[in-house]
């Protein structure tokens, strides 16, 4: 698959069946209307494109009112959903930076400029609730008739359900909001992961008895956080046992940085740079800010001991016969 930051050069453009979205999670609504497109695209001797924005456009209007807060929180990083993309068939993707000029754009502007000279749209899918340009004044009706002018076919795509409920973001953020990994997993198609290289970090962790690989989330809103039981992909043939810390760290820094931090409880090695999964279960305990390193350290080791227990009781998932590191 191959990723452009931008519009494709004037070289690199290739005529294409296209879909639009934030694609947040890549859920099975998405991944619908990724396969229509992909069959679209091999019946018509197409590229299967996708064009999505980086950040979110509900991000960067609510920074632009001074609200942040009132982002969306974030799904999946950009590495995660690029791969879900790939694995969905996706032969090109544009990671358009939404921005104060690309939000400028009218109606027009976008389908002449990205649709029809920037992207060479032979055909196009959108939700049946799409809407685009300044304003969001633009919608499936202007690009059907868009269509008709310049020479690409328009459709919709139905909205797509689960027992009966809408699949979306939205949904997916709520259920992981309430750590509802099972309705989490019936929406996305699969276990909600975070994937990432191992960072360096503080090497606190390890002075307590508890190291750590650490990953940085880009985002600052991610749509979990607290303590949780996990499993690591990428280290060994099968997934190990962890227990994990998604937040901000509020007893050991300040700055606000979110980070991801997971201790696994029976594997020692060198794991910096490596690219590993993290697999969450069960979520423990919100993330508390402690008087003391004393005090977190107890509250870590409690920590371990649930997550080892959940192990030994749920059947499918390995763990060491010791009780303790």
């Amino acid at each position: 698959m191959k990723v452009f930051r931008g519009l494709p050069t004037a070289e690199s453009r290739a005529p294409c069946a296209l879909t639009i979205g934030n694609f947040d999670g890549v859920h099975l609504g998405h991944q619908a209307l990724l396969a229509r497109v992909r069959e679209a695209a091999g019946k018509l001797g197409l590229d299967a494109a996708v064009m999505t924005f980086e950040p979110h456009p509900r991000e960067f209007f609510a920074q632009l009112a001074g609200t942040p807060e009132r982002a969306p929180a974030r799904i999946a990083n950009l590495r995660d959903k690029l791969e879900a993309l790939a694995n969905s068939g996706i032969d090109r993707v544009v990671v358009e930076h939404f921005g104060s000029h690309f939000a400028a754009l009218s109606p027009q502007d976008f389908i002449e400029k990205i649709l029809v000279q920037g992207l060479h749209v032979r055909w196009l899918m959108v939700g049946d609730d799409f809407c685009f340009g300044a304003r969001r004044a633009g919608t499936l009706d202007t690009l059907i008739a868009a269509g008709q002018q310049y020479g690409f076919e328009v459709h919709a795509l139905p909205t797509v359900t689960n027992a009966g409920v809408r699949i979306s973001s939205s949904a997916v953020r709520a259920a992981l909001a309430e750590a509802d990994f099972g309705l989490s997993r019936q929406l996305l198609g699969h276990p909600y992961a975070i994937s990432g290289r191992v960072v360096h970090g503080k090497k606190l962790g390890r002075t307590i008895g508890f190291p750590t690989l650490n990953m940085r989330v880009g985002h600052k809103r991610p749509a979990l956080s607290g303590i949780f039981v996990v499993q690591v992909h990428g280290l060994a043939e099968q997934p190990l046992p962890a227990v994990a810390s998604l937040g901000v760290r509020p007893t050991v820094d300040d700055s606000g940085r979110v980070l991801l931090e997971t201790h696994l409880l029976d594997f020692k090695g060198d794991c910096y740079g490596k690219l590993v999964r993290v697999e969450f279960l069960k979520k423990l305990r919100d993330e508390e800010k402690y008087v003391d390193l004393p005090t977190l350290t107890a509250a870590i080791a409690r920590d371990v001991d649930h997550a080892r227990a959940w192990f030994r009781e749920n059947a499918g998932f390995a763990v060491s016969a010791t009780d303790r590191i």
